[in-house]
């Protein structure tokens, strides 16, 4: 199946959001540090998360790290990004795809943006700058379950 990547995320409410969806969808999660807030199981906890116990995450300490264990994983790299030129519904999602989110206030670095081996966008209306991580997210893995078959069955 599919992994959600959370580069550097800023707000730990959209996290929260993210490993709770990830959750009740059945896909795990990497968390690239450093974030904006700490991340562990016990700060999730304190937050409310009682999702936790049900979604599989992993905590990088950096870029590096988490491209080390994707690589040695296999899968392709699928950065959301407003500057992607494919629509994410036209996007042939894989088994394996890491689909990766950047953060709140600021995106990927550059050096991000060259690793991906595939860049999507959600298309919007002209002149509005983006959705919110946690909807985008949603959105994307949606998508990607929808066309890997990937849903749980009622």
């Amino acid at each position: 199946m599919i992994r959600i990547a959370l580069y550097q995320p800023d707000i730990a409410q959209n996290t929260g959001t993210i490993l709770r969806t990830a959750a009740c969808l059945g896909i795990a999660v990497d968390i690239i540090e450093p974030a904006g807030f700490p991340v562990s199981d016990k700060s999730f906890r304190r937050s409310g998360m009682d999702y936790l116990d049900h979604v599989r995450w992993q905590r990088h300490d950096d870029f590096e790290a988490f491209q080390r264990d994707r690589l040695r994983a296999g899968g392709r790299l699928v950065l959301m990004t407003t500057r992607g030129a494919l629509p994410y519904a036209g996007f042939a999602f894989q088994a394996g795809d890491v689909v990766m989110a950047g953060r709140e206030s600021a995106g990927v670095p550059d050096h991000v943006h060259d690793a991906a081996d595939a860049r999507i966008v959600i298309p919007m209306q002209p002149g509005l700058r983006s959705l919110n991580v946690a909807v985008s997210v949603a959105m994307v893995a949606g998508e990607a379950l929808r066309q890997l078959g990937g849903f749980a069955s009622p």
